[in-house]
This record gives C-alpha cells, sequence and structure tokens, in this order.
C-alpha cells in the first residue's frame, strides 16, 4: 500500500516534467535565467543522475554510486530534445523498476546515502521530497518560457470552484 502511494506520486511528478516539457520551445530548454540559476536540461540531467544513482541496487549499495559525477550534471550541455527526453526516462524508469521489486515487508529495512543510514521508507521520502523540489522549478521556468502559451498543469486560476465539483479529474 504504501510503496504504491509513492509510485504514485513520483509518476505525478513525471507528468508535470512532461506536461511542462511539451509546452516549451526546444531552443529554450539550454537558457538560464540568470548566473546560478539552471536550465531545464540542467534539471532533467540532474533528476536523472540523481534517480539513476539512488536507485541502482537500491538495497544493497550505496545511494551515491561511484560512476555518478554530479558537478558534472550541472554543466550546459546542448543535446536534442530528444537527446534529453531520453536521458529523463533513463533515471525515472530505474526508479519504476526498484519501485516494483519492493514491497512494504521493505520499509523498516537500511540503506545508505554518502554512507548514512536511512530507512527505506525515510530513503523514499527524501527522495520523492528532493525530485518535487525540481520538478518545481522546471514547471516554473517552464511557465517563464512559454508565456502567454502556457496551459496549467494544475488548477486554474479562478477554477476552484469548478474542479471542486469534479475533483475526480485528479489522478
Amino acid at each position: 500500500m504504501f510503496i504504491e502511494s509513492i509510485r504514485i506520486e513520483y509518476q505525478r511528478y513525471k507528468e508535470l516534467g512532461e506536461g511542462t516539457f511539451r509546452q516549451v520551445p526546444p531552443d529554450r530548454f539550454f537558457e538560464k535565467p540568470g548566473v546560478e540559476n539552471n536550465s531545464l536540461s540542467i534539471l532533467i540531467s540532474h533528476i536523472s543522475g540523481n534517480l539513476k544513482s539512488r536507485f541502482t541496487d537500491f538495497l544493497t549499495s550505496d545511494g551515491e554510486k561511484d560512476w555518478r559525477n554530479r558537478d558534472k550534471e550541472f554543466e550546459q550541455e546542448n543535446l536534442s530534445k530528444e537527446k534529453l527526453m531520453e536521458i529523463w526516462e533513463e533515471g525515472w524508469s530505474v526508479l519504476f523498476a526498484t519501485l516494483q521489486s519492493l514491497s512494504d515487508e521493505d520499509m523498516d529495512k537500511i540503506v545508505r546515502i554518502r554512507g548514512k543510514e536511512l530507512t527505506v521508507v525515510k530513503a523514499l521520502h527524501r527522495s520523492l521530497a528532493h525530485t518535487a523540489y525540481h520538478v518545481g522549478q522546471i514547471v516554473q521556468l517552464g511557465k517563464y518560457f512559454a508565456g502567454e502559451r502556457w496551459q496549467t498543469l494544475s488548477i486554474a486560476r479562478n477554477q476552484s470552484a469548478s474542479y471542486n465539483q469534479n475533483p475526480d479529474k485528479e489522478r
């Protein structure tokens, strides 16, 4: 039951990201709204790298893998939108395969992230919060880049009453 609720929440954030990507012109995936800000391409690379590292051999190895180069995830690369979507999907595929392999009985097991011991449930919450944080950044950038063409991914402004009459629209 717990694993399924976590999987659903991750799926929601994946869909928010993808709903944003569909609305952003490909050339704006590399744009940064300031020197210290991340572009969509950097956020895609970072989220994917994080998910791959954390969820590869999740129960048996440290979540910060030797093969991960976290700092490189924050370097701008000029990749096609198609390649970025492949990178995005790679991370999510690793995550969802691992979630599929877990059961609620695994929640009290201990995993490590950078040597720090966490229960599986705490590691999942930590990862979900991290992912949601960055997907929120993706949505904010997407709204900025799409401008007036932006179509909301949640309840539209001034539409709460209408939504509340049919809340089953939300998964």
